[in-house]
């Protein structure tokens, strides 16, 4: 898992990582740093793994927002 901190927001970068890999890197992310709100998801232009990210999250009723594309940014749990 590709993890750093940038101007004080803790980011994951899926570049890398296969496709079948994205749900589970995607949700250990969310848990383990979920006490650093907000989070930031870097998914690149790929579409694919854009949709596996949103989908994931949204199973997992994590709230996020896309504040452009291929960024997808953790805001809160329900």
């Amino acid at each position: 898992m590709k993890v750093f901190l940038e101007r004080g927001i803790t980011h994951l970068d899926l570049h890398g990582i296969k496709h079948e890999d994205v749900k589970l890197e995607v949700l250990d992310f969310a848990y383990k740093f979920q006490e650093n709100l907000p989070l930031i998801i870097i998914c690149g232009n790929s579409n694919k793994m854009i949709e596996i990210a949103s989908k994931a999250l949204s199973q997992s009723h994590i709230n996020f927002s896309s504040p452009r594309f291929g960024i997808l940014r953790i805001e809160g749990f329900d």
